[in-house]
């Protein structure tokens, strides 16, 4: 499975973003997509995951309310919009996914990551 991330960029407070994360590959077997997001000298922080298959969306307790992931499956393609960015909202922002079934909220449970996007937002 290959991901790859886009639509980063640099973006005023209040702002709202959509991410893209384009799947090939194996997509007949994947189970779920997730988005992580890592900030300067942070850990990478689980934000988003949806099922493949039937898009049950799980974010992070931490931040809902902001994120909305989808996927439209036909394009084999998952979405993360953010909406009202802050400036602790900076982060590069990866998807990755599992070799197996679902793997909660901790980057070890993924197995295939794609290149970030950066998402910078000034104040």
């Amino acid at each position: 499975v290959q991901l790859q991330a886009s639509g980063g960029g640099s973006v005023q407070a209040g702002d709202s973003l959509r991410l893209s994360c384009a799947v090939s590959g194996r997509t007949s077997s994947l189970y779920a997509v997730g988005w992580f997001r890592q900030a300067p000298g942070k850990e990478r922080e689980f934000v988003a995951a949806i099922t493949w298959k039937g898009g049950a969306p799980y974010y992070a307790n931490s931040l809902k309310g902001r994120f909305n992931i989808s996927r439209d499956n036909a394009k084999s393609t998952v979405y993360l919009q953010v909406f009202s960015l802050e400036p602790e909202d900076t982060a590069v922002y990866y998807c990755a996914a599992p070799e197996g079934g679902f793997a909660g909220a901790t980057p070890q449970g993924y197995d295939y990551w794609g290149r970030g996007t950066l998402v910078t937002v000034s104040s």
